[in-house]
This record gives C-alpha cells, sequence and structure tokens, in this order.
C-alpha cells in the first residue's frame, strides 16, 4: 500500500509569532519555520505503518515556496521514500490544497492518506476534510491510534465526551492529533541518505488548480495584553471587589 503524507512549513512552534508593523499579516523575515508538529506526526505514523509491512511507499508532499523543500528533505531523513513539492508563493486556502491533493492521489492511487488535524499558523482543521469529500472516501479525523485490519482501518478518534473507534475501508483520510504518537529524530546517516531521495517540484498549474485566494485578511492584530492580577486579604475583600467589578 502507497501512503500520502502532506506536510506543511511554518513557523517553528517554540517561537513567538510577531504582527507586521503595518497590520497585514504575520513577520516571517528572519524567524525559524519548521514543519508543522501534527504534520510530523503524520509522518512518523506512516514510517510506523510500513515498519509494520502494511504500507511500502511513502510520498510526502507540500504545497509551498521553494524553501518547503527544506521540510520535504527533513520527512525523507525520518524515513518517507519520495517527495513532491508544488511551488507556489501564494498564500495557499485549504480548498485549492485539497484540489491539490486529489490530483497527486489520481496519479499515485495511495491506500492511505495522513496528514495532520490543522496547521499551527491558521489552524483551519479544513484540508482533510475538504479532501475526503473531493475523492469521495471515508474519514477519521483526530486520530489517537490507528490500527490496519486487512481491507480496513480502526481509527481511534478524540471526541468532546472521550473516545469513539471507527473503522473505515481502504482507500481512506486520517487527521492526526496530539497523543497518536512520539515523533522521531532524524539521524544524521538518513538526513545525508535524504539528499539523494527523489524530490520532483510541481506548480499548481501542473494539476490545474489555481491558487488565488477567495478571502482577503483585512487586518492583523496582537491579542490583548492580560492584565495583571488583584491580591485581595480575605473572602469579604474578594467578594465585594468582585461585587465592585460587576461580576457578582
Amino acid at each position: 500500500m502507497k501512503i500520502i503524507v502532506p506536510v506543511k512549513r511554518v513557523i517553528d512552534y517554540n517561537v513567538k509569532p510577531r504582527v507586521k508593523a503595518d497590520g497585514t499579516g504575520v513577520d516571517l523575515a528572519n524567524v525559524k519555520m519548521s514543519m508543522n508538529p501534527f504534520d510530523e506526526i503524520a509522518v512518523e505514523e506512516a514510517i510506523r505503518l510500513k515498519e509494520k509491512g502494511v504500507a511500502n511507499e511513502i510520498v510526502v508532499v507540500s504545497v509551498g515556496p521553494a524553501k518547503a523543500q527544506e521540510t520535504l528533505r527533513t520527512a525523507l531523513a525520518m524515513g518517507a521514500d519520495r517527495a513532491i513539492l508544488v511551488q507556489t508563493d501564494d498564500e495557499v486556502e485549504p480548498l485549492a490544497v485539497a484540489k491539490i491533493l486529489k490530483a497527486i492521489d489520481d496519479e499515485e492511487q495511495s491506500g492511505l492518506v495522513i496528514l495532520g488535524k490543522q496547521a499551527i499558523d491558521d489552524d483551519s482543521n479544513q484540508t482533510g476534510q475538504m479532501l475526503a469529500a473531493l475523492l469521495g472516501r471515508p474519514q477519521g479525523t483526530f486520530a489517537s491510534e490507528v490500527t490496519i485490519d486487512g481491507n480496513s482501518v480502526m481509527v481511534k478518534r478524540e471526541v468532546d465526551g472521550g473516545l469513539e473507534t471507527v473503522k473505515l475501508t481502504l482507500p481512506a483520510i486520517i487527521t492526526t492529533d496530539l497523543r497518536l504518537n512520539e515523533p522521531r529524530y532524524a539521524s544524521l546517516p538518513n538526513i545525508m541518505k535524504a539528499k539523494s531521495k527523489p524530490l520532483a517540484n510541481k506548480t499548481p498549474a501542473d494539476y490545474g488548480v489555481e491558487t488565488a485566494p477567495r478571502l482577503k485578511t483585512l487586518q492583523v492584530s496582537e491579542p490583548p495584553v492580560r492584565s495583571a492580577g488583584i491580591k485581595v486579604a480575605d473572602v469579604d475583600a474578594l467578594v465585594a471587589k468582585l461585587k465592585e467589578l460587576g461580576v457578582a
């Protein structure tokens, strides 16, 4: 079985984003970038399935600028077999990404697509669901456990009330949650090997997809600064303060 894993280049999760002075977006100049953490979990899960003998090839895909090659090379160093970069400098929205992934899957004929449930930059949480709709495949979102059983896959997913287990017929779409696994670090020998693994360069036009945004960002601003807390002497003072603030 072939597994496709889409990955996205985002601001490193340890970096605090800064808003541009003119409020038009987030400042990406001289900022450390890395693979979206949820996508890293998806790559790890695909590798584990291959190690179990369930899959025989892992194809990683990224839609973004030329520097996204670095993100793909990281996935290749972790254990993916080959990569496809769909290069564009546009800010590609989830629907356009899903259309590109559908076109790639039509060519690759995968048995499973595993992707992060959301990207930490836009937090859209839409691409996996849109891809499932476009391909007409069953989907298991927010997966915390994945088990392949013959021609089906059992997905334990996290929901508001606890855990839910769904059984999907392959081919299927899975989006990953944080508790699914702990991604491995790429070893130095594997980083060197990744440099020689195939990486194809494509454009959205190669797949007949228009990436012009349908949404327009009017303004980006920092969240309001939290005000300092207040200490009170006793319960009576607390009640009086709450009444003064109009919350009691």
